[in-house]
Protein backbone atom coordinates (compact mmCIF):
# COMPACT_ATOMS: atom_id res chain seq x y z
CA UNK A 1 0.00 0.00 0.00
CA UNK A 2 1.41 3.38 -0.99
CA UNK A 3 0.88 6.80 0.53
CA UNK A 4 -1.72 7.57 -2.14
CA UNK A 5 -3.81 4.41 -2.01
CA UNK A 6 -7.59 4.45 -1.58
CA UNK A 7 -7.27 1.10 0.19
CA UNK A 8 -5.95 2.96 3.21
CA UNK A 9 -9.51 4.21 3.79
CA UNK A 10 -10.67 0.67 4.56
CA UNK A 11 -13.48 -1.29 2.95
CA UNK A 12 -17.16 -1.93 3.37
CA UNK A 13 -19.46 -4.56 1.90
CA UNK A 14 -22.26 -3.95 -0.58
CA UNK A 15 -25.09 -6.46 -0.86
CA UNK A 16 -23.49 -8.72 1.70
CA UNK A 17 -20.70 -10.00 -0.54
CA UNK A 18 -19.00 -7.23 -2.54
CA UNK A 19 -16.15 -5.51 -0.69
CA UNK A 20 -15.25 -2.05 -2.02
CA UNK A 21 -12.87 0.61 -0.79
CA UNK A 22 -14.47 3.17 1.50
CA UNK A 23 -13.09 5.99 -0.66
CA UNK A 24 -14.98 6.05 -3.97
CA UNK A 25 -15.25 8.46 -6.88
CA UNK A 26 -18.36 10.52 -7.64
CA UNK A 27 -18.71 10.66 -11.42
CA UNK A 28 -20.92 13.75 -11.52
CA UNK A 29 -17.98 15.93 -12.56
CA UNK A 30 -16.96 13.99 -15.67
CA UNK A 31 -19.85 15.52 -17.61
CA UNK A 32 -20.35 19.04 -18.95
CA UNK A 33 -21.10 22.32 -17.24
CA UNK A 34 -24.03 22.11 -14.86
CA UNK A 35 -23.79 18.31 -15.08
CA UNK A 36 -25.27 18.57 -18.57
CA UNK A 37 -23.84 17.34 -21.86
CA UNK A 38 -20.41 15.97 -22.62
CA UNK A 39 -17.30 17.08 -20.73
CA UNK A 40 -15.50 20.11 -22.13
CA UNK A 41 -12.28 18.07 -22.12
CA UNK A 42 -13.04 14.40 -22.71
CA UNK A 43 -9.39 13.35 -22.40
CA UNK A 44 -9.10 15.05 -19.00
CA UNK A 45 -12.25 13.24 -17.85
CA UNK A 46 -10.78 9.93 -19.00
CA UNK A 47 -7.44 10.69 -17.33
CA UNK A 48 -9.29 11.39 -14.08
CA UNK A 49 -11.06 8.02 -14.25
CA UNK A 50 -7.81 6.18 -15.01
CA UNK A 51 -6.07 7.94 -12.13
CA UNK A 52 -8.86 6.98 -9.74
CA UNK A 53 -8.28 3.32 -10.63
CA UNK A 54 -4.51 3.74 -10.27
CA UNK A 55 -5.11 5.07 -6.75
CA UNK A 56 -7.07 1.97 -5.82
CA UNK A 57 -10.62 3.29 -6.13
CA UNK A 58 -12.91 0.44 -7.09
CA UNK A 59 -16.32 2.07 -6.59
CA UNK A 60 -17.55 4.77 -8.96
CA UNK A 61 -20.86 6.39 -8.08
CA UNK A 62 -22.84 7.54 -11.11
CA UNK A 63 -26.42 8.19 -12.19
CA UNK A 64 -28.41 8.34 -15.42
CA UNK A 65 -29.05 12.01 -14.76
CA UNK A 66 -25.34 12.92 -15.14
CA UNK A 67 -25.13 14.10 -18.71
CA UNK A 68 -27.87 12.74 -18.86
CA UNK A 69 -26.81 9.20 -19.73
CA UNK A 70 -23.26 10.29 -20.52
CA UNK A 71 -21.20 9.47 -17.46
CA UNK A 72 -21.82 5.73 -17.78
CA UNK A 73 -20.68 5.81 -21.42
CA UNK A 74 -17.50 7.73 -20.61
CA UNK A 75 -16.74 5.32 -17.74
CA UNK A 76 -17.40 2.22 -19.87
CA UNK A 77 -15.35 3.47 -22.84
CA UNK A 78 -12.46 4.54 -20.61
CA UNK A 79 -12.24 1.62 -18.22
CA UNK A 80 -13.20 -1.24 -20.50
CA UNK A 81 -12.77 -4.20 -19.93
CA UNK A 82 -13.01 -3.71 -16.17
Amino acid sequence: MTEHDAGRSGTFTLGGDLAVTRLGYGAMRITGAGIWGPPADLEAARATLRRAIELGIDFIDTADSYGPFLSEDVIAETLRPY
